[in-house]
């Protein structure tokens, strides 16, 4: 896998995604929205994996879009006006499905964010299911800013993080939201010192959710998705049937009896 933008490796059970553009301030150019695409596809296929943490490098996790590539990439002027607007449609849903495949990835995500979180990277982070961040970071609702209503994923996730008042402030002014005050609200799960820190918290967290049963937890993220995404009564039958059919391995029985001797359960793999 050759990758310009991303740092990938395999941890044990643990896949570390690293935005690598740091002099650029890991801005998203043309190769990162199909790199991402291309390092999760690998780890949906990889049934060693049961934890993502993605993270960054460099004073800030990333400025979002790079605006000079999206400048270069307009539309066709010269082309029909609606077979020009029906390609800008396409091409924004292949920019969306950047995002949405770290959405519906069978593991859970962990983000790890140090300094400036905008456009982009919020539209990143609010895909992944676990956000840490260090003291100096804030995320910003860009798109505002630059006259552009965001449209890669932020505004349709965003209102499952945050009382509905406070997005819209957010992404009406594209004002600061710093951790702090993000952490007083539930965005983020945790606020640590510096980068350093931040790392070691989903570490630790990283390999407390790759001990359980992956079946289990795989299983989790997508009762939450599907009940996210559907009504009440969707969920539960979605629900109900995961469990009719999943639950007729053997991990209930390892999980009870590590349980009652004191010890540490130990589960297999996915399969390929």
């Amino acid at each position: 896998m050759e990758l310009t933008t991303i740092d990938y490796r395999v941890d044990g059970a643990i896949a570390r995604v690293t935005l690598n553009r740091p002099d650029e301030l890991n801005t998203m150019n043309k190769a990162f929205w199909t790199e991402i695409i291309t390092v999760f596809q690998a780890i949906d296929a990889d049934p060693r994996i049961r934890v993502v943490i993605i993270a960054s490098t460099g004073k800030h996790f990333t400025a979002g879009l790079d605006l000079g590539w999206a400048a270069s990439a307009g539309t066709n002027v010269a082309a029909d006006p609606g077979r020009a607007r029906e390609a800008f449609r396409r091409h924004v849903r292949e920019m969306q499905e950047s995002f949405c495949i770290i959405d519906r990835c069978r593991v859970p995500v962990i983000a790890v964010v140090q300094g400036a979180c905008i456009g982009g990277g919020v539209d990143m982070v609010t895909a992944c299911d676990i956000r840490i961040a260090t003291e100096n970071a804030y995320f910003t609702i860009q798109e505002v800013n630059i006259a552009i209503v965001a449209d890669v994923g932020t505004l349709q996730r965003i209102p499952y993080l945050l009382p509905q008042g406070l997005v819209r402030e957010l992404a009406y002014t594209g004002r600061k939201f710093a951790a702090a005050e993000a952490r007083g609200y539930g965005f983020v799960n945790a606020v640590e010192k510096d980068h350093d820190a931040a790392l070691a918290a989903a570490d630790a967290m990283a390999r407390q959710i790759a001990a359980k049963s992956p079946l289990v937890v795989t299983g989790i993220k997508q009762v939450l998705n599907v009940g996210r995404d559907q009504t009440i009564e969707q969920g539960l039958e979605y629900v109900a049937v995961w469990n009719a059919g999943m639950l007729q391995g053997g991990d209930v029985a390892t999980a009870v009896k590590a349980q009652m001797a004191r010890e540490t359960a130990v589960f297999d793999d996915l399969q390929a």
